[in-house]
């Protein structure tokens, strides 16, 4: 009897109320069929009945062996048995007996708190950036994603240099609108390293978790699986984000990789059963709200201008308005900006550029340079002119008595 046959005759008698005998005589089957399939709990299925294995003689013998060594390797039983048949049914029944022999060996499961901690990394995309001046790069990727939510975030920075990463960190922790009350970070050199055993942060990493009030953990050395949400995260923008898109820029790149994030964090999640920004509130409320006052992040330093009137900001040197050459000026820069300021007055704005070696100058600046060396010239005194007198060598003869002695000879 098919599943149809048992479905239509459990209708006939339940909906139609048509009896034993009638449905019989409808579907051309016989009444005690009819009587097994209303008195049946579930639909009919296949069962192939049980028939004797090879392996059922030597199984005692095995179970044995597994008593004592329950680790034991198929086919080292294979040859204690002296088995010579096939060893995949062998192996089958041995796959079957082995858990008997062995204790419960459960794997952890590791869940995260809301707000608990957020995975960081760096993200080197296998794309070549344009980067402006006829330059290509492939510029690092700040990845990061909380442990509850999986909300991934992630932004294209200058450099791995602690202020180009402290920039990109503070990016991503302003963009998610709270700060996870831990950052995991593995060895990055900008972060901290491992010294005699313990970890050690940067002073500029343990400023910046200072003015947040978080922690940050160090993974140990050669240790990927500690933050592996994050390793994930970086193929999966390796596998989804990059195939068939072309960047102009690192804006460029930073503006379609916000864009994409948007829709990842909408996606339904594997592991959570449902999407992040199902469960972002309630990790965004869990965490550490934000200062009042931003932490320091990016580029700072304080120097005297040269005569030449430019700056050097990582790998590229910046004009600076010549008229504060030989006075000291301050230096802020970020991934999009460089700006430089004279006792509260700034004398220099550029867009930071991301290629190496080059000098950015501003016109006004040359054109201001140039007025200053011509007013310069101008305003410088005259040659003298006046006649010096030459004194006759005679004299020097006559002050030494020389003369005198020629006369004599």
């Amino acid at each position: 009897m098919s599943v149809e046959d048992w479905a239509e005759i459990r209708r006939l008698h339940r909906a139609e109320g048509m009896p034993i005998k009638a449905i019989a005589r409808k579907l051309g089957v016989g009444r005690n069929t009819v009587r097994r399939a209303l008195a049946a709990e579930g639909p009919p299925k296949y069962e192939r009945a049980a028939r004797a294995s090879i392996v059922d003689a030597v199984e005692p013998r095995i179970r044995a062996l597994l008593a004592e060594w329950p680790s034991m390797p198929a086919t080292v039983i294979a040859e204690r048995i002296g088995w010579t048949r096939s060893l995949t049914v062998l192996k089958d029944r041995v796959r079957m007996l082995r858990p008997l022999f062995l204790p419960p060996d459960p794997a952890q499961r590791t869940e995260y708190l809301p707000g608990e901690l957020a995975q960081c990394d760096l993200w080197f995309p296998p794309v070549d950036v344009p980067l402006g001046f006829g330059q290509v790069g492939r510029p690092p990727v700040l990845v990061m994603v909380t442990g509850y939510s999986r909300w991934m975030s992630a932004v294209m920075i200058p450099s791995r240099q602690i202020p180009d990463l402290l920039c990109g960190q503070w990016t991503v922790i302003a963009r998610l609108g709270a700060a996870p009350k831990a950052l995991v970070w593995d060895n990055e050199s900008g972060v901290g390293q491992w010294r005699g055993g313990r970890p050690q942060l940067t002073a500029a990493m343990n400023a910046f978790r200072g003015t947040l009030g978080i922690k940050v953990i160090q993974c140990r050395p050669a240790d990927p699986e500690a933050k592996g949400l994050v390793e994930r995260a970086n193929g999966y923008l390796e596998t989804s984000f990059l195939p068939g898109r072309r960047f102009c820029s690192p804006a460029d790149f930073n503006t379609q990789l916000e864009q994409w994030l948007q829709g990842a964090n909408t996606r339904q999640h594997r592991g959570l059963g449902c999407r992040p920004v199902d469960r972002v509130d309630a990790d965004r409320a869990a965490m550490v709200a934000l200062p009042p006052v931003a932490p320091v992040t990016g580029w700072r330093l304080s120097t005297r201008l040269p005569r030449d009137h430019y700056v050097r900001v990582d790998a590229n040197d910046y004009s600076v308005h010549p008229s504060v050459v030989g006075r000291r000026v301050d230096v802020v820069a970020d991934p999009q900006q460089v700006g430089v300021v004279c006792e509260g007055r700034q004398v220099a704005r550029h867009e930071r550029c991301w290629a190496r070696h080059q000098s950015i100058t501003d016109p006004a600046h040359r054109q201001a340079a140039a007025d200053l060396r011509a007013a310069r010239r101008l305003a410088a005194p005259a040659p003298l002119t006046a006649q010096v007198e030459h004194r006759d060598l005679a004299d020097y003869d006559r002050m030494f008595g020389l003369d005198t002695v020629e006369e004599v000879a």
